[in-house]
């Protein structure tokens, strides 16, 4: 039989076989507010746009905020101009509009594990980039996948930061939904979530998306923590509570209709402990 008949099958993506200073250069690309929005606007409209084409798109934005999201996305090579004259029309470049793929990969993840309520797109990727997007955190997923539960102390270790600012990553990636204790009390071994145990598509899409970017760039560290992988138990998440008005005003905008669901996987952590040891969303 030709393999390629056969009934299709879940991709596995080990999660501690990516570069992590790669995927985290990929999403400071997307990281900046309103960069989402920005691209899904153009995509939507597929033309040249001026900045007040794209303020008039995004209401809750002012145009002298576009404008400068616009200018860095330029400088980053997400969209281009059509010459060089001031005000100048841009458009998307082959990077920004490859960005669509990445989009929905990240909203998809979101709804499954995240905030599986009503949520604009656009929202729902920022969100989504903002919680993967800080220093050290895809390092640390990799870490614990492969060793988790872990105390901070070993986590730290395994990915070479002192105490405090591991301490303080983990804190972050506890409120995002991200990792979590397996218990209340102080010292309690920390796990992956669901929501982190199934990054291995998301981490392959961006991935794949900076392809382009990597001969640009010379790695600043160690491209990857070298982990093997193995399999955890599963955490259950809670939603990350209230959006903004504005991104609920463009969620007609934008059609839900575009991304597919997965099914989510049993938890066999209890969810009173979970949320005991899970602080607050921070900066």
């Amino acid at each position: 039989m030709n393999p390629r008949d056969t009934p299709d099958q879940p991709t596995f993506f080990p999660i501690g076989s990516f570069a992590a200073q790669r995927i985290e250069d990929a999403f400071s690309l997307m990281g900046p507010k309103w960069t989402t929005w920005s691209v899904m606007t153009m995509a939507q409209e597929g033309r040249p746009m001026r900045v007040r084409d794209v303020a008039v798109r995004l209401p809750f934005v002012s145009e002298q905020l576009v404008g400068k999201r616009l200018a860095a996305m330029h400088a980053d090579g997400l969209v281009t101009r059509t010459d060089k004259r001031h005000g100048a029309p841009y458009r998307l470049s082959a990077l920004g509009e490859s960005l669509t793929h990445v989009h929905r990969t990240l909203a998809d993840w979101s709804r499954n594990y995240l905030s599986p309520g009503a949520m604009a797109e656009a929202e729902r990727v920022e969100d989504a980039v903002q919680r993967l997007r800080l220093r050290h955190s895809t390092a640390m997923i990799q870490v614990l996948d492969a060793g988790g539960p872990m105390r901070f102390v070993h986590i730290a270790e395994g990915v070479g930061l002192d105490v405090s600012l591991t301490q303080h990553r983990l804190l972050r990636l506890q409120a995002d939904g991200l990792v979590t204790r397996t218990g209340p009390r102080h010292g309690d071994p920390y796990v992956l979530t669901d929501a982190s145990r199934e990054l291995g598509p998301v981490y392959a899409t961006v991935e794949h998306w900076s392809a382009p970017l990597a001969t640009q760039r010379v790695p600043s560290s160690p491209a990857s923590v070298p982990v093997p992988q193995r399999t955890h138990p599963g955490v259950p998440l809670g939603s990350d509570g209230a959006r903004t008005a504005a991104a609920l005003r463009r969620s007609a905008a934008v059609s839900n209709a575009l991304f597919s669901h997965a099914s989510k996987p049993q938890s066999r952590v209890p969810t009173a402990v979970t949320a005991q040891s899970t602080p607050g969303r921070g900066t």
